[in-house]
């Protein structure tokens, strides 16, 4: 048995369940209403799709899609400014060495999805 650490292609099991974790906490704070940035007034309409941990902890990524055909880009700004308020709020609720900054990004992978089955009905039924 070799003593080097294993490079993996994909997220350790730790950042799977600390990535739900984050998950579920911003999810919350979202529900919550507890922002005051004024671009995010619709904020109730915008899903938490998945969150992504560094493998050190330090930093997340939190992929974010809006249910509303709202602008994400100005939403996802207004994340990043308050992106202080999820810091303050997972320090609160879990208990880790350190508490990961958080970076929101939209999430791209329904219209990607949507593209792609569009291209393969061209696929199928050309006309």
């Amino acid at each position: 048995m070799s003593r080097h650490k294993n490079t993996q292609a994909g997220p350790s099991q730790r950042q799977l369940r600390v990535g739900e974790q984050l998950k579920h906490i911003i999810a919350e704070t979202l529900q919550r209403g507890s922002l005051q940035h004024p671009d995010l007034g619709n904020v109730a309409m915008l899903t938490v799709t998945e969150v992504r941990p560094s493998p050190d902890m330090r930093q997340a990524t939190a992929y974010v899609v809006s249910l509303l055909d709202q602008d994400i880009q100005a939403a996802i700004h207004a994340l990043n400014e308050e992106s202080h308020v999820f810091q303050k709020e997972i320090g609160r609720q879990m208990s880790m060495k350190f508490t990961p900054r958080i970076a929101f990004k939209p999430d791209d992978s329904f219209e990607n999805s949507q593209r792609i089955n569009q291209l393969l009905d061209e696929i199928k039924d050309p006309e």
